[in-house]
């Protein structure tokens, strides 16, 4: 115990370090974090096989990070917006999912390995995008727009990867197609998901009521986003599915919810910077020099679906210029859910196991160091992001 929370005060450090230098360059604070994690795992600062010893402060993390972007799904956005998220999401998730699988055939690999990557390009780290949101406190129809997105990618990368699992085995095993596990099965876990996440929405907005003291808020918060993900890891649910419905459902039911949205904003800081300093240590930098040609193939043509498909989405939703022209720049961060399905197709294909594995390690390393930046450029692009110096030059030349 007193080892760990050694490694646990020297992760902290290091953010603090590697977030001030990132901000001497005009980078994100998360991406200081994450090469901060990298510099303590590649020089063996904080050991590997520590590492793991650490999954609950990734779990809580991911928790509150869906919880928070679960408020953004107020009613009075949704029915402004309309269709126009949902649309989006399936085509910037589908065209991924068809980029990657359509490049690697026309370069000519193996259907199966093809159609398991491709599944795995349909998701997204909401994780790296909220922080880059919260930090520069962006605001405008990108960002309405993206946080939505985000939190039903998770959905649609489940269904790609559930339907293509299920064809891929059948290539391999020459084994009868089965329409449960192709489609009840990833269905029946995403209602799952969120029928929980209603239930507890809806117990969280009830005990707002009864709440008066600031304090007995943040108590609240860290107990219905401790237990939505216990009970989804005991049911074998999606969590952050199951924390971002009880977000939508709390906001959408309570007056209250605003001021504990803002009280789990002070206590969860030094989680998401240990969060995101542990995936840096986590990543992998040997899987570089083992990608090859179809690591290259993967990692260009996910951005160019993505860009593409949320591009496409927004014109045929009828949206507004700047999210057309930049929304899907905003969707290149992978990992925690990219990963997690790396390791289902090691078990659906295992042939062709440790080259998805690889693959999607090396691309987890680059998209979670560049995502955040281009996230960045792109909403400073569209107006969504206001520099503090820029504001500071703007006074003197009114004076």
């Amino acid at each position: 115990m007193t080892g760990q929370l050694i490694y646990l005060a020297i992760a902290i450090i290091a953010g603090f370090v590697f977030s001030y230098l990132a901000r001497l360059v005009r980078l994100p604070n998360v991406t200081g974090y994450l090469v901060a994690g990298l510099v303590l795992g590649v020089t063996g600062i904080i050991p590997k096989d520590t590492l793991s010893g650490f999954d609950i402060i990734s779990d809580v993390a991911l928790g509150f990070i869906a919880f928070s972007i679960g408020g953004e799904f107020k009613l009075s956005y949704l029915k402004k917006v309309g269709a126009a998220p949902i649309i989006i999401m399936l085509l910037e998730a589908f065209a991924a999912v068809l980029a990657v699988t359509g490049a690697l055939l026309a370069f000519g690999f193996d259907t199966p390995l093809a159609i398991m990557l491709g599944a795995i390009a349909a998701a997204t780290a909401p994780a790296a995008t909220l922080m880059v949101v919260r930090q520069y406190k962006a605001d405008g129809p990108v960002t309405r727009m993206l946080l939505p997105v985000v939190a039903m990618d998770d959905a649609a990368a489940l269904m790609a990867f559930s339907v293509c699992s299920a064809i891929a085995q059948v290539m391999v095993s020459q084994a009868a197609l089965s329409v449960g596990q192709m489609i009840l099965e990833p269905l029946l876990e995403i209602v799952g998901s969120l029928v929980l996440g209603a239930a507890l929405g809806a117990l969280t907005a009830l005990m707002l009521r009864l709440l008066r003291d600031k304090g007995d808020l943040t108590c609240l918060a860290v107990a219905v986003v401790f237990a939505a993900a216990a009970l989804a890891s005991m049911l074998g649910l999606s969590s952050l599915l199951v924390c971002m419905m009880m977000g939508a459902l709390c906001v959408n039911l309570s007056q209250k919810s605003s001021e504990l949205q803002r009280r789990t904003d002070k206590i969860t800081p030094p989680i998401f910077m240990l969060f995101f300093v542990i995936s840096g240590a986590e990543l992998d930098v040997t899987a570089l020099a083992s990608v090859g040609v179809v690591g290259v193939i993967y990692i260009l043509a996910r951005v160019v679906g993505k860009v593409a498909g949320a591009s496409l989405g927004a014109v045929i939703a009828k949206c507004e210029s700047p999210i057309k022209k930049y929304l899907g720049l905003t969707l290149i961060p992978q990992a925690g859910v990219a990963i997690g399905l790396s390791l289902l197709a090691m078990k659906v294909v295992p042939q062709y196991g440790a080259t998805i594995r690889a693959v999607v390690l090396c691309a987890t390393l680059i998209y979670e160091l560049i995502g955040p930046v281009v996230t960045k450029l792109a909403l400073k692009k569209a107006g969504e992001i206001k520099e503090p110096a820029a504001a500071g030059k703007k006074v003197k030349n009114a004076q």
